[in-house]
């Protein structure tokens, strides 16, 4: 079997934990950051696991991470 190509994407914006949960950041916190309160941009600097409808479509575009 030929190796399976990891998707460009998806390889930026997702982590695989230990226990190989899909790890992956908050949106909205790229711009129009004044009318946000200081502790709800400080929420999205947090990471956190994805849905579990998301995770096998996600595994399958990073096969080897």
């Amino acid at each position: 079997m030929p190796k399976i190509k990891t998707h460009s994407g998806a390889k930026k914006r997702f982590k695989l934990s230990k226990n190989g949960k899909v790890i992956r950041a908050h949106a909205n916190k790229s711009h129009i950051l004044n009318k946000k309160t200081r502790k709800r941009k400080r929420g999205l600097r947090q990471t956190v696991v994805a849905d579990k409808t998301n995770v096998n479509q996600v595994k399958r575009l990073i096969p080897y991470k």
